[in-house]
């Protein structure tokens, strides 16, 4: 390699005798007519046709070129940090941007086509009259109006097959084509709902006589369970929803499948927001109700207190004059619990008319809770709504063969032979999980039901829950980080389906403008090296919630560095990733105007730049502030303030109007006139906020 090239390679630029005007310009990386038209601004005359230039002019055209594009880069900066300066975080109007949606769909597919938080769809929706739950569907109509507010452009999305019944409307259906003297009264169904800790399983405990609580984690129920207890020779079937936030969609389900609600609120903590949302859940769902007002036995009980915040929800006590049912207990104690029974039988006696079925039909009924079990495979507790299933029954979900009917139990694990309506019945015989909240049918000609095919698009079982032994686990490809926002890849393994739909009804509620989660792959049980390979291709976390890795899964996990992490609680889980999506965040450089100082004059040199003085014009300066030296109106250099003095003093702050000396480190030699404007750069990490997310 020649000097010359050695010397250009470093980006020095060697001035030959007699430079051609061309060759100057690709020194200087610009087109020569550009080159040509700029020199006159520069104060150079070469004129339009010239051909070369000698050495010593060539060197100043250099010198000259250089300096102005400093200024030109010092000026950008400078525009980019005072955009930065004190700014307000505004959303920009978006873009109509298509959306497709379907005839029907539920608020939590809406929301996520619109990759919106579930909370602020909801929130329209409430505007525009509509109450409905996370898992409520709603028409085109509906979702269309929704989604113009929201500023979308919907579009009909095209049937591709007949869409399914949805459950409510497939056993009304049923119900009404009934001969009436073919119906009879059967058990009532009552779900237990209201907001965390206020003794929703306490209560179903001194029902039952049993103890639930103790094997939940943290004391919080997980899963949705059905119970039936027996009063005066009449059975009630009580579903048990869990209360935490996270399981919004599981409670919602759960009204859709109860004849009663029971709504549980503590005499000592009151109304509370997830009353709240019970209240509406309950009223939407056109379902009679009673109010169990529990902790009676507490010394900071106040039951005038509550049934007053409970008439602001126009729940006005009977003895008050309203036509809510209220009962006082204390589910510790066992008060008033028989009371409680008593009503409950009253209010099925006046309901008695729509408490009724046929059992001598083929049985139907809802999915209650569904998981795979290590040695009996798919598992899945279904409430028998109308007709009776007997052992050997053939079990269809969308008119797909699931599997026959093998063994039942109730829900004390005792063996039946044949569970008539209102009865939960554990069935094992499944090929596959059903999804909770799925209608189970006995199909009339069951060797017209389609087959299971794992990679049928239709067959929702495939998205929401996968055993591999029985199924081809859903997965969805890694998406590449989009507009500067990154992902958290998270591969889900959970024991039981009714944990898996909270856990991503949670995640649901995540959006937010630089950092997400997305939920790459899901399913049933223990943890296996196929998970940990499917990991290590779309760089994922795994999560596994009340499964553990397999012997093997574990090591490979070692051996391939993949992180594994198992929960308990759900809000611990939840909690975990939020800390992870912070850490996440980039950093938000802030730039703070100090003040700006006019130079008088320029004192001398010293190591790092020169001492002058001046006056202070506007705000204050500091030692430590950065510079912006500006001449006529230009911006020519930066520097630092290295140190103030007033007299002989050093000073700490310089404020407006006093005349100082100042020590400035830099390159750039300020003259009389010069304008050095103070400032503080800070980089300021982000706080994760997202809508609609409360932590504990």
């Amino acid at each position: 390699m020649s000097i010359k090239e050695i010397l250009t390679d470093v980006n020095i630029i060697v001035v030959l005798p007699g430079m051609n005007i061309t060759e100057l310009a690709r020194r200087l990386k610009v087109h020569p007519n550009l080159l040509r038209d700029k020199l006159p601004e520069l104060g150079f005359s070469v004129g339009q046709r010239a051909i070369k230039i000698d050495d010593r002019q060539a060197q100043k055209i250099i010198s000259a070129w250089t300096e102005m594009t400093r200024k030109q880069r010092l000026a950008q900066k400078v525009e980019i940090q005072k955009s930065h300066t004190d700014r307000k975080h505004e959303i920009e109007p978006a873009q109509r941007k298509s959306v497709s949606i379907p005839s029907v769909i539920t608020v939590r597919d809406f929301a996520s086509r619109l990759e919106l938080p579930v909370p602020r769809v909801m929130q329209e929706l409430m505007k525009n009259g509509i109450l409905a739950s996370i898992n409520q569907q709603i028409d085109f109509d509906t979702a269309s109006i929704i989604a113009e507010d929201l500023g979308f452009a919907p579009v009909r999305e095209e049937k591709s097959k007949e869409e399914d019944t949805s459950g409510l409307e497939k056993i009304r259906e049923r119900v009404e084509k009934e001969v009436d003297e073919n119906l009879l009264p059967r058990a009532p169904v009552v779900v237990v709902m209201g907001h965390v800790d206020h003794g929703k399983t306490k209560l179903l405990d001194a029902i039952r006589k049993t103890n639930v609580m103790e094997s939940e984690a943290g004391g919080i129920t997980q899963h949705i369970g059905a119970y039936q207890v027996e009063r005066n020779g009449r059975h009630i079937t009580f579903i048990d929803t869990p209360g935490h936030e996270a399981f919004t969609v599981m409670r919602s389900r759960g009204a859709k499948v109860a004849d009663i609600a029971i709504l549980v609120v503590a005499s000592d903590d009151g109304v509370q927001p997830q009353t709240k949302e019970v209240v509406d859940i309950i009223k939407s769902a056109g379902l009679p109700f009673i109010i169990a007002l529990n902790k009676i036995d507490r010394p900071e009980s106040n039951i005038d207190k509550v049934k007053g915040e409970l008439a602001e929800l126009d729940l006005v006590s009977e003895d008050w004059g309203g036509k809510t049912i209220i009962v006082p207990i204390s589910a510790k104690q066992g008060t008033n619990i028989e009371t409680l029974l008593d009503t409950l039988l009253l209010v099925a006696d006046i309901e008695k008319d729509h408490i009724v079925a046929n059992p001598n039909h083929r049985a139907l009924g809802t999915t209650i809770e569904s998981h795979v079990d290590p040695g009996s495979g798919p598992v899945a507790t279904v409430l028998v709504q109308s007709g009776t299933l007997h052992i050997g029954d053939t079990l269809a979900v969308h008119d797909t063969l699931y599997g026959r009917v093998r063994a039942m139990q109730n829900w004390k694990g005792d063996a039946l032979l044949e569970a008539p309506p209102s009865t939960p019945a554990k069935i094992i015989g499944w090929k596959i999980a059903p999804s909770v909240g799925d209608i189970m049918e006995v199909p009339e000609k069951g060797k017209e039901l389609k087959k299971i095919k794992s990679t049928d698009s239709s067959f929702k079982a495939t998205e929401e829950v996968a055993s591999i032994r029985h199924i081809q686990t859903h997965n969805e490809t890694s998406e590449t980080i989009e507009n500067g926002k990154k992902v958290i890849n998270l591969i889900i393994r959970a024991d039981v389906l009714g944990s898996l739909e909270a856990i991503l009804g949670m995640l649901d509620k995540i959006q937010h403008e630089q950092v997400g989660v997305k939920v790459v792959q899901k399913g049933l049980g223990n943890i296996t090296d196929v998970d940990v390979s499917s990991a290590e291709g779309t760089h994922a976390i795994i999560i596994g919630f009340n499964v553990h890795p397999t012997t093997t899964a574990e090591q490979l996990a070692r051996d391939k560095h993949i992180e594994i992490r198992q929960y308990q609680i759900i809000y611990k889980l939840f909690e975990a990733i939020l800390a992870d999506m912070q850490k996440l965040l980039p950093s938000e450089q802030v730039f703070t105007e100090l003040g700006t100082f006019g130079v008088l004059k320029n004192f001398h040199k010293n190591d790092h730049g020169w001492i002058v003085g001046g006056r202070v014009k506007k705000g204050v300066l500091k030692p430590g502030a950065k510079l912006r030296l500006s001449r006529n109106g230009e911006y020519i250099g930066e520097g630092i303030v290295e140190s103030l003095q007033l007299g002989k003093s050093e000073m700490k702050e310089a404020k407006e109007g006093q005349e100082i000396g100042l020590s400035y480190k830099g390159k750039i030699k300020p003259e009389e006139g010069d304008i050095l404007e103070a400032y503080i750069e800070e980089n300021i990490a982000q706080k994760l906020k997202i809508e609609g997310i409360r932590l504990r």
